[in-house]
């Protein structure tokens, strides 16, 4: 079976949003082997979003700069600059500023195919690009470009493993072996 982060970010848990975003995982048939609320700090941010790495910073920067191009903004105008890496590290504080603004609920989702169906379930990452009936195209209508000119992180409700390597690696910034749950759901059991 695939193990799954899905991290419920605070504009989902100030929202009251928990119990419908777990109930969506769950209904799914995934089961929840770890969960708990946590508040964040930076050295667990930077870890997990490998932002100390000068090719995420710049990739930042450059989707940023295409995100102004699509809009027909100018970055340097309203930013300051539009060298991609000043950018990304922009980009970056608003992320940790928003990811840090309150808790966060951390939860490891176990299930054949976790990683695909949560990608599934909770939509692009981009709120205004997901399809009524994801979480985000659901609960959310937010948006870079709105974001980038609020000097603030997009608001997408949760962070979701896109693939089984990233999966398995935030697995063990997020939890530890303890903290694991071995356990059958009833259909497991029947």
């Amino acid at each position: 079976m695939e193990q799954t982060v899905v991290l419920i970010k605070p504009d989902g848990v100030k929202r009251g949003l928990i119990g419908e975003i777990i109930h969506r995982f769950e209904r799914m048939g995934l089961k929840v082997v770890a969960m708990k609320m946590v508040q964040p700090d930076e050295n667990l941010l930077l870890k997990h979003y490998k932002s100390d790495d000068p090719a995420t910073l710049k990739r930042w920067g450059e989707k940023t700069l295409k995100t102004y191009t699509q809009y027909g903004k100018d970055a340097k105008k309203d930013l300051g600059t539009d060298d991609p890496m000043e950018l990304g590290k922009m980009v970056n504080k608003w992320l940790f500023d928003y990811v840090t603004s309150g808790p966060v609920v951390a939860m490891l989702l176990e299930g054949k195919h976790a990683v695909e169906n949560v990608v599934t379930i909770a939509g692009p990452t981009m709120p205004v690009n997901a399809p009524a009936g994801t979480i985000r195209g659901d609960f959310s209508t937010d948006s870079a470009a709105y974001a980038n000119d609020e000097k603030r992180g997009v608001m997408n409700l949760v962070h979701i493993s896109a693939s089984v390597e990233e999966a398995n690696f935030e697995k063990t910034l997020w939890f530890t072996p303890q903290e694991i749950h071995d356990y059958k759901r009833l259909e497991e059991l029947l």
